[in-house]
């Protein structure tokens, strides 16, 4: 049986691995040559892609602010209304549980980027929730500016937790899971409007 998914490259398979043991055990816990053993390569053999872990670091966390960018992007050129918000919701939790060491990795690492690159992600950030503001506002129209960013920094916060579920507890399955994610995620903009129409 044949598949139509592209093969992943060198470099992606060094970026993924990279990603993963950084997220395990920190940055500068580390080392080259594990990064390199852990994709099938010698240590000096990475160099050939990359100029050293911090351009990993920077290309993991930079990349991943582009992807999500675009693919709001993406999203917001094909839906309206309701149907923006749920596809924004449903990007985003695919991205919370298909790439959860990209978030610790942002969570904790974020400040060993250079100057450069840090402002780029932060930039692209910033759009990136600009993107789900202007889609919630045209949802729930009583929350004000300030309200729908608060709202939607919240909903990052409740989707981002999820490198923080045990392995160990009962969880539901991936799909019950990102159902339950959607749920929680849009009632938390059901509330910030319900109280902004009460107050």
């Amino acid at each position: 049986m044949t598949t139509n998914a592209p093969a992943v490259t060198r470099r992606e398979q060094i970026l993924r691995e990279a990603a993963r043991l950084f997220a395990e055990r920190g940055f500068h816990g580390v080392g080259v040559d594990e990064i390199g053993a852990a994709v099938g390569i010698s240590g000096p053999g990475l160099y050939r892609h990359f100029a050293g872990k911090d351009a990993m670091l920077a290309e993991l966390l930079v990349g991943i602010s582009e992807r999500l960018l675009a693919a709001g992007k993406q999203r917001s050129a094909a839906a309206a209304g309701t149907a923006l918000l749920d596809s924004l919701i449903d990007g985003h939790i695919d991205f919370a549980l298909d790439d959860r060491s990209l978030i610790t990795l942002h969570d904790r690492e974020l400040d060993r980027l250079r100057d450069e690159d840090r402002k780029l992600v932060r930039q692209l950030q910033r759009q990136y929730v600009e993107l789900w503001v202007d889609a919630v506002r045209k949802v729930h129209a009583e929350l004000g500016d300030g309200e729908a960013r608060t709202a939607v920094h919240a909903v990052f916060g409740l989707l981002n937790s999820t490198p923080h579920l045990s392995p160990r507890a009962s969880l539901p399955g991936r799909t019950e899971t990102a159902a339950l994610l959607h749920r929680l995620a849009r009632g938390a903009f059901d509330a910030a409007a319900e109280g902004a129409l009460q107050g």
